[in-house]
């Protein structure tokens, strides 16, 4: 069968074909006598098979790879499609919120539209110097609307252009609570968190209101988050989790600082002094951990914290005794004691 007859029969244009042969993809059997190749039946099942392999995503390389590899594995292939699918649908996902947005924001007129699907391709740019531009720079000086803000805050994974959207959107005040909400139930624990640290940024009770709800978030990484943030607000609810985060080495330093700051009421101290004692005994044989919550004991006030860092001093664990000396001495020589 000759290659015009081919391409009619399989849909795949004379080009791709001789593209084709000279890869050595589908080289054809044979030439006529005027140097014309001719395909045989076998030429014809390999062509389909090619073109079913580049409908699944695969390059023209990986192609030849997979028909021509003896070493070539199914399962690595099959995993790079789920990969790329993923990523694809990931995309897509991405798209159509910032699309919904554009529907949300209610442009006035076809400017307002042009604009806005500007700001949607720019926002969606594979390239952070160009997103970081669109969102500190937005051409003719007017700020980018909340509702795509929220979406692009809820998909960034640069961290710097995710700092970028958050600062951004805190000066927006509260208008970007309403886009975050949404995030902060997203079944994807990392897109919670990057709701969590956008709320963050953002003052006011109904911002706290939410903090204080992801505190009982399933996910730590969305947690930590919101308890650093909930006690710097003065929540108590936040409590328990930054005492675990103490005990986990997470943040354990920002979480310390967070429990002296929430210690300041007398009650309250007693409350976490209470907690932190308690964690010091449930991991007796763990120095590490007890030298964390040796730190935290520290950030408190009154003379309670002194009482302990004293019987730590006495400690059987070496590396224990010795922190809790130097830090007895350092509390002790405070002004207020």
């Amino acid at each position: 069968m000759l290659i015009g007859e081919v391409a009619r029969r399989s849909g795949v244009s004379t080009r791709m074909l001789r593209h084709y042969d000279a890869l050595g993809l589908v080289r054809p059997t044979g030439r006529t006598v005027g140097g014309y190749r001719e395909y045989a039946d076998a030429d014809i099942r390999r062509i389909f098979h090619v073109e079913s392999l580049r409908t699944l995503g695969l390059s023209l390389r990986e192609v030849a790879r997979a028909l021509e590899d003896p070493d070539f594995a199914p399962q690595s292939l099959v995993g790079d499609l789920i990969r790329r699918t993923e990523e694809r649908l990931s995309g897509e996902r991405e798209l159509l919120e910032r699309l919904r947005a554009v529907e949300g924001a209610e442009p006035g007129d076809w400017r307002d539209v042009l604009r806005i699907v500007e700001l949607v391709r720019n926002l969606g740019s594979a390239d952070p110097p160009r997103r970081l531009q669109t969102v500190l720079n937005p051409a003719a000086n007017e700020p980018v609307p909340t509702e795509l803000l929220t979406a692009a805050v809820l998909a960034e994974s640069e961290p710097n252009m995710a700092g970028a959207l958050r600062w951004a959107l805190a000066r927006a005040g509260t208008d970007g609570l309403a886009g975050l909400a949404p995030g902060l139930r997203s079944a994807d624990a990392e897109v919670r968190r990057r709701a969590v640290l956008a709320v963050a940024e953002i003052p006011g009770d109904a911002a706290t209101a939410l903090l204080t709800a992801a505190l009982d978030d399933p996910s730590p990484a969305v947690r930590g988050p919101a308890a650093l943030a909930a006690g710097g607000r003065g929540v108590t609810a936040a409590e328990p989790v930054l005492v675990s985060m103490v005990v986990a080495g997470t943040n354990d330093v920002d979480a310390g600082e967070a429990l002296g700051a929430l210690s300041q009421e007398a009650a309250a101290a007693e409350r976490i002094l209470t907690a932190l004692t308690d964690a010091l005994a449930a991991h007796a044989a763990d120095s590490d951990v007890r030298i964390r919550l040796i730190q935290a004991v520290v950030e408190l006030p009154g003379t309670r914290a002194l009482e302990i860092l004293q019987l730590l001093r006495a400690n059987a664990d070496p590396p224990v005794s010795l922190v809790a000396a130097a830090f007895f001495d350092l509390v002790a020589s405070r002004p207020s004691m």
